[in-house]
């Protein structure tokens, strides 16, 4: 409000008809001085409302930040109580004296509504997703061939939850992204009710790593809720879960990829995953078989409730137990999980990313894709097509760029440009009727 303030001071001015209203040839009309005086009326209140407004919030800023100063000095002694030194405190938050404001804004943000499951998938398992996890197989194939002997975990699921977590590392790429951690779990500890606990407690965690010498202070960064490093482990998950994999004395899931994917593996490995065996399956509903939603049976049982794999392969193991999942509704694909999907969901508990997980997983090993479709509201695009649609709209000079499947503020504006030049609704959103009509 003070800056807005500013610019009319500044614009009434050089026009004071912006605001009065007057006729904008005022300096030649006879209302030249009364519209002087109203101008310099208004500047007048809006200094004095500055001046008030400069009074009132100053101290508020001044009170917060002295409010976060007296929690890190007394949270000492809470830290001490579990074995962290005062230099390893004074290292942690050396130069921090405020809360970081950025961790409170996405700690409050709400999004409106959930993504659908096939908007989810797409951004998550696409052809891009696949192509680097396939190129990191590659060039990772030594290291993740010991991951595998050592932990009895498939490298492809290593290779997706490295995808899904950072994006193959990728996102450790942009600093603005990234937080002090010690700052970020104080920020959250200090000033938000709901996560004070987490805060907390991962806060004394993230101490431990730094008293460890895994890390050094400045190098401690992650999300802005302390998830670190390729794998993106809170600190509690750390502790129980980091290994030392390239052998330099240091659990390192920031900068060792060795580290950072044994790391995830022997998360998995701990927490039961069994070895040689899927994930789960697709698989086609028979009608009127959605009421068994949630159950677990044989895969046996289900076979003679008439579910089928789409791809046409039989269901192997018949002995084997799995849970049906319908994550559409009655009128998409169904899944019959098994005991793996459920270990996945130990590092993130939401169904919609262990089958992204499991999903990516199979395109990487070379085993396909899906092979029944979402039912997706009419005229929307699959991913395929929305990878079309990115690469057309490149070529056309619109787009310049990743060709990756999501459709954010670059490809909306290309897809607006392209609607305009061709006399369509300027909705931003991609559609059939647009990739139809650039064909």
């Amino acid at each position: 409000m003070v800056k807005n303030l500013f610019i009319l001071m500044f614009y009434t001015d050089r026009n004071p008809a912006a605001i009065t209203g007057e006729n904008p040839d005022w300096k030649n009309n006879g209302y030249a001085v009364m519209t002087m005086f109203r101008t310099r009326r208004f500047q007048a209140l809006a200094l004095s409302m500055i001046a008030g407004m400069t009074l009132a919030v100053t101290p508020i800023h001044a009170q917060a930040d002295q409010g976060f100063k007296a929690f890190v000095s007394n949270f000492y002694e809470t830290a001490a109580q579990s074995g962290i030194t005062r230099s390893t405190y004074n290292k942690a938050f050396a130069g921090i004296s405020t809360p970081d404001q950025d961790v409170l804004q996405k700690a409050q943000y709400q999004p409106e509504f959930k993504s659908k499951i096939w908007d989810y998938l797409d951004s998550r398992v696409n052809p891009y997703t696949v192509k680097v996890g396939r190129e990191m197989k590659a060039r990772h194939g030594r290291l993740l061939n010991a991951i595998e002997r050592q932990y009895g975990v498939d490298q492809n699921i290593v290779l997706a939850i490295w995808s899904m977590e950072s994006n193959y590392g990728a996102a450790l790429e942009n600093p603005e992204r990234l937080h002090h951690v010690p700052q970020a779990l104080a920020t959250l500890a200090w000033a938000d009710p709901k996560r004070s606990k987490f805060g907390r407690t991962q806060l004394i965690a993230a101490l431990k790593i730094l008293q460890a010498g895994d890390v050094t202070p400045k190098q401690l960064t992650g999300s802005w809720a302390g998830a670190m490093g390729h794998t993106q482990f809170i600190p509690t998950s750390y502790l129980l879960y980091a290994v030392d994999a390239d052998g330099n004395g240091k659990r390192d899931i920031w900068h060792s990829i060795p580290d950072a994917l044994a790391t995830a593996a022997n998360l998995l490995a701990k927490n039961g995953w069994t070895t040689g065996k899927t994930w789960g399956y697709e698989a086609a509903l028979p009608a009127g078989a959605a009421k068994y939603e949630g159950q677990t049976k044989t895969i046996a049982q289900w076979a003679a409730l008439g579910f089928t794999r789409p791809n046409g392969k039989g269901f192997p193991r018949g002995a084997d137990r799995a849970t049906l999942k319908l994550m559409a509704g009655s009128d998409g694909p169904a899944f019959l999980m098994m005991k793996n999907f459920f270990t996945i969901k130990k590092y993130n508990a939401a169904d919609s990313y262990a089958l992204a997980v499991g999903l990516l997983a199979d395109q990487i090993a070379g085993y396909g894709g899906m092979q029944q479709r979402w039912p997706r509201p009419q005229g929307t695009l699959d991913i395929s097509e929305k990878f079309e649609l990115q690469s057309r709209m490149k070529e056309l000079g619109y787009y310049d760029g990743e060709v990756d499947g999501n459709f954010g503020s670059g490809s909306k504006a290309a897809i607006s440009a392209i609607q305009k030049r061709l006399g369509m609704q300027e909705d931003g959103e991609p559609s059939h009727s647009l990739l139809k009509a650039i064909r």
